[in-house]
């Protein structure tokens, strides 16, 4: 069980509220040692002042060279130090800001003669409640456990300061928030039930319920849950609006579809930075999701794809030069695209060129490969650089993809789960290959296999585990796998 720790720099700080058997002063912390300790622990760090080599700083560093959880992190710390670093992540905070004030009549109100405003967070939350979502947002890119924010007016609203405040420093009503908001933030850790001690690991499963498409429908997530339980491990479904409370786990299993430009790359990179075991990894992620870095990687190392040309934006004359040179059809990707998504047939250069053209909007450089019809596509789960699973995935019917989004519902094809000793050898291996170049996680690769030539499609970062599907041969062993996975990687941690 997680145990926490609330540090303060005197016992008089804690006056104004319930005594706690969890808190302990910096000094008394501080002197504890770096003994062994196989307890996993949650610190919040609530000194009055985080100054480079103050009781705050080292608490918060001492903690983390022991192996605890610690809020805020010497990361965060160091960046509110300076308003030339965290001023760099606040471009998007202050849109968000001036698009809460431009849609709320009242909040326009509230600040119409004013120039300059101040509100207080704790652990995310403020007084001010016009500005409760923009608190939840600053308090996701800056995790400390008292904030004091100033904006000013000027060409629009913008944050012009970003300071930790001490407890002393709380008003009368700002110590209820702060006890509010403190008990919500440590409840999961210090309010366990008695039937949840069992567990020796916290695991989190990063899921978004409307997700159209998601890598793990409803059933085979129990199936994760259900596993890594019987394994010691309690998983939890967290989703976006969850993402403070990562410190509060052993690991990160991204379940819904990755991208770097969304908040599940963010929250893999946190996770990582927290010292938690993640698939998928912010590495992975990286190199996975754009088709570009893939393609440019497996060339570069001898892996086998399909004919691909890049075509660069504002090139035309090269543009044109390779559109009449190609054999047709041929299929032109956008880098980013999921789910088949992004992906069109090109049957003369033509249609290439006005599909192009289309694409070049979203970015600056698309990708065309040579058009290898086949009845289906493999797919072959890897975890650990060790082949989990084996898929046949069919084209949807009267379609050249296996997702067909033309319809009024995404349609896709039919399926084939096989035992991975019934594969051709050579998909293996070539599958394999791939993704030792990416990393040690969990990993999807679409191959295509004509005749004895075998080649890689992509590699996904984040592949579907579904019930029914891929699950359709190991059945319960598949997601016993996994979760001895992240087991095996969680004592590793501890451990070391």
């Amino acid at each position: 069980m997680t145990r926490l720790k609330i540090v303060i720099d005197k016992l008089a700080d804690w006056v104004a509220y319930y005594p706690s058997e969890d808190l302990i002063t910096a000094h008394e912390y501080l002197a504890q040692g770096s003994k062994t300790d196989t307890h996993p622990t949650q610190v919040i760090n609530l000194c009055n002042n985080y100054r480079y080599l103050s009781y705050g700083y080292y608490t918060s560093l001492l903690a983390e060279a022991r192996g605890h959880k610690v809020i805020p992190s010497i990361r965060t710390i160091n960046d509110l130090g300076k308003k030339s670093i965290y001023g760099l992540n606040l471009d998007s905070l202050n849109e968000s800001l001036n698009k809460l004030v431009s849609r709320n009549k009242s909040l326009q109100a509230q600040l119409e003669d004013n120039q300059r405003l101040e509100i207080t967070l704790c652990f995310g939350q403020t007084l001010f409640e016009p500005l409760s979502d923009l608190a939840r947002q600053i308090f996701e890119h800056f995790p400390c456990p008292l904030l004091s924010i100033s904006f000013r007016k000027g060409d629009g609203w913008q944050i012009e300061a970003l300071k930790p405040k001490g407890l002393k420093h709380l008003t009368s009503e700002e110590e209820d928030l702060f006890a509010t908001a403190l008990d919500t933030f440590s409840r999961k850790i210090w309010r366990k039930t008695s039937s949840r001690r069992q567990y020796r690991y916290d695991l989190a499963l990063l899921v978004d319920p409307k997700e159209e498409l998601p890598p793990s429908d409803t059933s085979a997530l129990k199936q994760m849950i259900r596993a890594g339980r019987k394994l010691g491990i309690d998983v939890d479904l967290i989703q976006k609006k969850d993402f403070s409370r990562l410190a509060e786990y052993d690991g990160l299993f991204i379940r819904e579809t990755t991208s770097i430009s969304n908040h599940t790359y963010r929250f893999a990179k946190k996770a990582e930075v927290e010292g938690l075991v993640v698939m998928d990894d912010p590495t992975s992620i990286l190199r996975c999701c754009n088709k570009v870095y893939l393609a440019d990687l497996l060339a570069s190392k001898g892996i086998a794809m399909p004919r691909t040309h890049f075509l660069y934006k504002d090139h035309k004359k090269e543009l044109q030069k390779l559109a009449d040179e190609l054999s047709y059809p041929v299929v032109l990707k956008v880098p980013d695209g999921a789910f088949s998504k992004g992906v069109v047939k090109a049957e003369d250069q033509t249609e290439l060129l006005e599909a192009a053209k289309n694409y070049f909007r979203h970015s600056a450089i698309l990708l065309v490969q040579e058009y290898m019809y086949t009845d289906y596509d493999w797919r072959i789960g890897v975890l650990n650089n060790k082949a989990l699973f084996a898929c046949q995935y069919f084209m949807s019917q009267g379609h050249w993809q296996i997702y067909n989004h033309s319809t009024a519902t995404t349609e896709s094809g039919n399926f084939a789960t096989l035992p991975i000793a019934q594969v051709p050898p050579q998909v293996i291996k070539t599958a394999l290959k791939a993704t030792r170049l990416i990393g040690d996680g969990l990993y999807g690769v679409d191959l295509k296999q004509s005749g004895d030539r075998v080649v890689v499609i992509e590699v996904n970062d984040n592949p579907n585990i579904d019930s029914g599907v891929e699950d359709a041969y190991l059945k319960e062993d598949l997601y016993h796998q996994l979760m001895s996975e992240f087991l095996k990687r969680m004592e590793n941690k501890r451990r070391a």
